[in-house]
C-alpha cells in the first residue's frame, strides 16, 4: 500500500511541476528556423536575407538587418532623428517584402524576402566593411546606428492599415516627385511635395559635358546629333515638357523624342530634373539631385532634423497621410 501511494505522490509531482516545465521551456529562445514572423515577437522576427555575393539565403532577426540597411544607406554622421526615420522607412519596406506578413517576398530570388543587393532591395553593409570605412569611428557610429534601430524597435509607417511602398532617395532637389510621374502607378501617400531641407547636400547639384558624338552613342543612332548639331538646326535639343515635380517629362535630342528618364538612364546622370545647354561644340548638362526622387528624402530628413524635427514628423512629412504603427500589431 505505501508502495502504491509513493508511486502516486511521484506521479502527482511529475504532472503537476515537470511537464508543465517543459512545456513552457519549449516556447522560450530563438524562433526555429523558417518559422513565422507572425508568431515572433519584437527581436525575435525573423527575415531570410539573400546574400547576393555569396549567393545564399541567410535568416537573421528582422533588428539586426535593419542595423546593417541604416548604416549601408544612410551617413553615420546624420542626426539621430534622420537615421531614426531611415530605419523607420527601411523596417517598412523589408516588411512589406516580407511572406511572413503577406509580401511577395523577392521575386529574383525564390524563399528569400529582401537581398542585399541595392539594385533588388535595400544595401546592407556587414561588419567588415563598416569597419574599413568608419575606421576609429567603428564603435560610436555602430552604437548610434544601433540606437536608432532599438529606439524605433518595431515602428513601421502603414496607410489605411497596410504596410507603405516605403521608398526613398538621397537629394531631391527642390520637390519630391509622385510615384506616378516616376513609376506610372499613384500611391496617395507618395506625392510631390516642396523639399528646401536638402540644399546642402554634396549631392545636390551635377554637371556632365559630352561631346556630340558621345550623346548620339549613348543615346542612339537613330538620334543624329552630330548631324542635327553640325547643321545648327533649330529645336535639336530641347526639353518639351515637364512632370508635376518639375523634372524633365520629354525632351528632343536629334531627331529622337526621349523620356527624361531615359536619358538619365543612358547619360548616367544623378537625377532626371536637369537642364542642357551647348558651350563650345559641347552638350552641358546641369543636373539637380541625387536618385529617382519619390518617398522620404535623406538629406532632406537630415536637415528637418537639423532643425529640430523629431523622426515622426519627418516621416509623415515625406510620406503623405501616414500612421506609425508597431508591428507586434500585426
Amino acid at each position: 500500500m505505501k508502495k502504491v501511494l509513493a508511486w502516486t505522490v511521484l506521479l502527482v509531482l511529475v504532472l503537476v511541476i515537470v511537464i508543465p516545465i517543459l512545456v513552457i521551456g519549449g516556447f522560450h529562445g530563438e524562433p526555429r528556423q523558417g518559422g513565422s514572423a507572425k508568431m515572433a515577437k519584437g527581436d525575435h522576427i525573423i527575415i531570410k536575407v539573400y546574400f547576393h555575393e555569396q549567393q545564399k539565403i541567410v535568416e537573421m532577426k528582422l533588428e539586426d538587418y535593419l542595423k546593417g540597411v541604416v548604416a549601408a544607406e544612410m551617413p553615420a554622421e546624420f542626426e539621430l532623428e534622420a537615421l531614426k526615420a531611415q530605419a523607420v522607412a527601411a523596417r517598412t519596406y523589408a516588411v512589406k517584402n516580407m511572406t511572413a506578413f503577406g509580401g511577395s517576398g523577392l521575386a529574383e530570388q525564390p524563399g528569400a524576402d529582401v537581398s542585399t543587393d541595392y539594385k533588388q532591395s535595400q544595401a546592407w553593409a556587414n561588419e567588415e566593411t563598416l569597419k574599413k570605412r568608419w575606421g576609429s569611428n567603428y564603435t560610436k557610429f555602430w552604437n548610434k546606428i544601433s540606437k536608432a534601430v532599438e529606439e524605433t524597435s518595431g515602428e513601421v509607417a502603414t496607410y489605411n492599415g497596410e504596410f507603405i511602398q516605403a521608398v526613398y532617395h538621397s537629394t531631391s532637389g527642390e520637390r519630391t516627385a509622385s510615384a506616378k510621374e516616376v513609376w506610372g502607378f499613384d500611391y496617395p501617400y507618395l506625392q510631390s511635395i516642396p523639399c528646401t531641407w536638402d540644399q546642402k547636400s554634396p549631392r545636390y547639384y551635377d554637371k556632365k559635358e559630352f561631346s556630340f558624338a558621345q550623346v548620339e552613342q549613348l543615346l542612339g543612332p537613330e538620334t543624329q546629333v552630330v548631324a542635327a548639331m553640325q547643321n545648327n538646326s533649330s529645336g535639336a535639343m530641347a526639353i518639351l515638357n515637364t512632370t508635376e515635380s518639375g523634372r524633365v517629362g520629354q525632351i528632343r535630342i536629334g531627331s529622337k523624342v526621349l523620356s527624361g528618364a531615359e536619358v538619365r538612364e543612358k547619360l548616367d546622370l544623378r537625377s532626371n530634373n536637369f537642364n542642357v545647354e551647348l558651350k563650345d561644340n559641347k552638350i552641358v548638362v546641369n543636373t539637380i539631385g541625387y536618385g529617382h526622387g519619390v518617398g522620404l528624402c535623406q538629406y532632406g530628413a537630415n536637415g528637418m532634423a537639423k532643425e529640430g524635427m523629431d523622426y515622426r514628423q519627418i516621416i509623415t512629412k515625406y510620406y503623405t497621410g501616414v500612421a506609425l504603427k508597431n508591428i507586434n500589431a500585426y
